[in-house]
């Protein structure tokens, strides 16, 4: 059996002071987490993250920068992460767009409030991500390069 991580994106969302956050339905309860999900197939990281914070939230995301690359594991028994943190910027909410399966509702928290609801937080690199997001951790997007179907011979 071959070994290998799963690749998620992440987005922190900071508008006057609050962060927003998914409350969404896990096998370990309610949680909370950044708007974040799975990299699909036959799409770049940007185009991932765009569309997990529009299922997740029925916001139009734009990211601005990289705040991190996060490697975790919760244990030696459970998957392996790799977690590429982006902050940027929303837009054009939809009201009427249903949420994606499993999210309960959205809230903007400041990041007292965040740390206040740890025992909440689907891991610890949601607090992790918005303290280096307020640390100033920035990265340009032109780091990430794809080459989708690139032919090489």
């Amino acid at each position: 059996m071959v070994w290998k991580p799963h690749v998620t994106v992440a987005a922190i969302i900071e508008r006057n002071n609050r962060f927003l956050l998914v409350e969404e339905e896990t096998p370990r309860g309610l949680q909370l987490n950044q708007p974040a999900g799975h990299f699909e197939k036959d799409e770049d990281l940007i185009t991932a993250v765009k569309r997990e914070v529009n299922e997740e939230t029925a916001w139009q995301f734009e990211p601005v920068d990289i705040i991190s690359v996060q490697l975790w594991r919760r244990n030696p028994e459970y998957p392996t992460f790799i977690r590429v943190c982006f902050s940027g910027n929303c837009h054009s909410y939809n009201p009427d767009q249903p949420l994606d399966d499993g999210i309960i509702t959205t809230h903007w928290l400041t990041r007292d409030e965040v740390a206040q609801q740890q025992h909440r937080l689907r891991s610890p690199l949601v607090l992790i991500g918005i303290d280096e997001y307020l640390s100033g951790h920035r990265y340009p997007l032109s780091l990430l390069k794809s080459f989708l179907d690139l032919d090489h011979e």
